[in-house]
């Protein structure tokens, strides 16, 4: 990799983008195998490696929507690594296609005999129906790709000329997005998750799936960092200073992650309420068991110690491994919530879930780096670049 440091454009991108090309095909191939020889366990596995990738993807976009919100400085050096996660949306919004050909296999209110014969799900139904839901799916992807185009868009504008205008209308743009991004990646929890078992709720669902998925992005932006340092690329302008920050993110949203699926446990658990217990009781019976401790244990005790001093936030390489370990563990929590729908006694690891992960993962890095190195790889022309690159925590 080589980059210009006149105009911060990469002039080698490196190989990462065709090795991950490459491994997407071929886990997509591999999946289309998977779906011949088992189409229920297929569309599980598609819907956790679906929900994990999309969910960085909005982790991308609400750090970039915060960040013109804030009028931060420190992270303007990231910026271009976020608006590059984000870009990915429009493109889940394509591998969102193969679930709505799954609905009948994942979610038993699409079933009209069982929709007929269950008085809950009845009074549910003008919720739960299949024309709603694929209507919703497509909202949801038209409105985060509206937010994505316009911000990235204008990201790039600002590196042939800065205008305050631009300024102004990220503002303008990233206020309602806010409101827009809660709403809908809330409903889009509920719907493709929560709705799996149509007879629970929890209110806070949304909330707990937004946290995971916002520590799966920073995770992410710190992997993608110190990929680049590794090679000699913005060793100079992404600093430890800024790796500091990224890192009390990570932990910030880590104690924040667990008080979420804390409460959501606890209000739950001492009302003693059936068809609400009954949740958590198929996540604590028979081999679950093992899956739940991992939860606790795995995605919140052991990284909560591992970041817990002031060093472990400034070592690249800590993070480095502490990022990859909270990805592992995203996806370990969105096939707890998910598979015990389909596998009842116990996990069930496939093969398929992990060629639907490298399949649908692959795609979304090469694109991600793709448009990542398509433009200069700082806002060359951001008033504020000066300030980020001179940032010393206080």
């Amino acid at each position: 990799m080589q980059i210009d440091l006149k105009t911060y454009r990469l002039t080698d991108p490196g190989k990462l983008g065709m090795i991950a090309l490459v491994v997407g095909i071929l886990g997509l191939l591999v999946s289309i195998l998977g779906f011949t020889s088992d189409r229920t366990q297929f569309f599980y596995s598609y819907l956790v490696a679906f929900v994990f990738w999309t969910s960085i993807g909005l982790g991308g976009l609400f750090f970039t929507m915060l960040h013109h919100l804030a009028d931060a400085k420190w992270s303007m050096v990231l910026r271009r690594i976020s608006e590059s996660v984000m870009s990915t949306l429009p493109l889940m919004g394509l591998f969102a296609i193969p679930l709505l050909f799954g609905i009948h296999d994942l979610y038993h209110s699409s079933h009209a005999d069982v929709m007929a014969t269950d008085e809950l799900l009845k009074a549910k139904e003008p919720f739960l129906n299949q024309a709603f839901f694929i209507i919703r799916t497509v909202g949801y992807f038209v409105i985060w790709s509206l937010l994505t185009f316009f911000l990235f868009r204008n990201s790039v504008k600002q590196d042939s000329v800065h205008s305050d205008k631009l300024t102004a209308q990220w503002r303008r743009v990233s206020a309602p997005g806010m409101i827009l991004f809660a709403v809908t990646s809330t409903f889009a929890a509920f719907d493709w998750l929560m709705s799996l078992d149509p007879h629970w709720y929890s209110t806070i669902y949304g909330v707990y799936m937004f946290t995971g998925g916002f520590l799966a992005a920073i995770s992410f932006i710190i992997l993608s960092a110190s990929y680049q340092r590794r090679q000699g690329i913005l060793k100079e302008e992404i600093t430890i200073e800024h790796y500091h920050d990224l890192g009390k993110l990570l932990f910030g949203f880590l104690v924040f992650w667990a008080y979420m699926a804390f409460s959501q446990y606890f209000l739950i658990w001492y009302a003693n309420i059936p068809e609400e217990t009954v949740w958590f009781l198929d996540r604590w019976e028979n081999a679950w068991k093992s899956l739940s401790l991992l939860m606790i244990f795995g995605h919140f005790a052991f990284p909560f110690l591992a970041l817990l001093t002031r060093g472990a936030k400034r070592s690249v390489v800590w993070l480095s491994v502490m990022s990859c370990w909270i990805l592992f563990m995203r996806w370990v929590d969105i096939y707890w919530l998910a598979m015990p729908t389909l596998h009842e006694h116990g996990p069930q690891f496939s093969w398929i879930d992990l060629s639907t992960m490298c399949g649908i993962g692959g795609i979304f890095i090469w694109y991600c780096w793709r448009k990542y190195t398509s433009h200069p790889v700082l806002p060359v022309n951001d008033p504020g670049l000066k300030e980020s690159l001179e940032f010393v925590n206080n």
